[in-house]
């Protein structure tokens, strides 16, 4: 087998903000640094996230940032050094190269385009198939992606592997009890494809007055946002944006229930993180979610905005079925583990670089 020190991660991740894609990296990579501690991370100079860099002894490379910087910058680098295994987490990756590993969260872009803007999905429809075709494996989050990548891209699925998503221990950062009061909870990017405008007109088809809608995430520019203008704030629904890790799992804990009426998700890690905090979740009833929540969510047509507001006032007023689904997550998130991800990863890298 080759030494570890010819086996180069891709870490442009560490220049953008966090999403689900973003974290799946980030924790991989912070355990495979201590199962591999000779592989090299490399990134452009616009990192954002400098301690984990510093962390992950990250080797800045290259004089371009972005698109540029991984077809091209990274491309040469590697060339430079014996071309050595690459591998990449975030979907994109060198069209030019072949020695790679990438991963594809899922194929959204093809399955519902509307849902991004243009040049997203132009590039995302050129880039994707082709580098999936060249790459010597590719990882995917869920049984339900591994189908979907097979369909769309016509990739052999003895060519993909499934790594789960994990569970992150977020620290509490408590704040005064009554400041939301009840509330129900949904965390995600402000898009079409997390269905909150359906969310929303069926939260105020609840008969219950004391209770909030708190809506954590922003805007990402990828994300067809013509529609966005008509969700608006008010005192009992509120955009709180972005929110770090700790602000986030101390909402996770307070919230009433979790809801998340997706119409389409690769995985799906926020319901497994509201489960982690003892938080019971409505979740759409669409197979990546069935796979990953199985009989620990109560699950709700997500097109269908009466079904979703009759689950929402069942659920909060019926407190065994709350508990039910609360001791039914605990046993549910056990399946999923980044330690256990990390040394597939691990191991698909071995095998690789022999």
């Amino acid at each position: 087998m080759r030494n570890t020190q010819s086996i180069i991660i891709n870490a442009r991740f560490l220049t953008q903000k966090l999403t689900g894609v973003q974290r799946f990296a980030v924790e991989i990579c912070k355990l495979l640094k201590e199962k591999m501690p000779g592989i090299t991370f490399v990134a452009p100079n616009n990192i954002i996230d400098i301690e984990l860099a510093k962390i992950l002894d990250v080797k800045v490379i290259g004089s371009h940032t972005g698109v540029l910087w991984e077809q091209y910058d990274l491309p040469v680098y590697l060339y430079r050094n014996k071309q050595p295994l690459l591998i990449n987490f975030c979907n994109v990756a060198p069209l030019i190269y072949k020695n790679q590993i990438i991963t594809i969260h899922d194929v959204a872009f093809m399955v519902n385009p509307s849902w991004f803007n243009k040049k997203f999905v132009i590039f995302y429809k050129f880039l994707i198939p082709r580098i999936a075709k060249k790459a010597k494996m590719i990882l995917t989050v869920s049984d339900f992606s591994k189908r979907e990548i097979v369909n769309y891209l016509n990739v052999p699925s003895n060519k993909i592997n499934v790594v789960y998503n994990g569970i992150s221990n977020l620290a509490i950062q408590q704040f005064e009890p009554n400041k939301y009061g009840s509330y129900i909870l949904i965390v995600g990017s402000i898009d079409q494809r997390k269905n909150i405008h359906r969310l929303i007109q069926a939260f105020n088809k609840v008969n219950n007055n004391n209770i909030k809608l708190l809506i954590a995430g922003d805007i990402s520019p990828i994300f067809n946002n013509k529609n966005n203008n008509s969700l608006k704030s008010n005192e009992k629904i509120i955009f709180l944006g972005r929110v770090n890790d700790e602000y986030l799992a101390t909402l996770y804990t307070n919230a009433l229930l979790f809801v998340y009426p997706s119409l389409y998700e690769g995985f799906g890690i926020p319901p497994l993180e509201a489960m982690y905090y003892n938080c019971p979740t409505i979740v759409a009833d669409i197979e990546s979610l069935k796979e990953i929540c199985g009989e620990a969510s109560l699950f709700v047509n997500p097109y269908n905005i009466d079904d979703i507001a009759e689950k929402i006032e069942f659920l909060t007023s019926d407190e065994r079925l709350r508990n039910n689904l609360i001791e039914k997550g605990k046993e549910n998130i056990k399946k999923y583990s980044w330690e256990n991800s990390a040394n597939i990863v691990a191991y698909i890298i071995k095998n690789l670089n022999q």
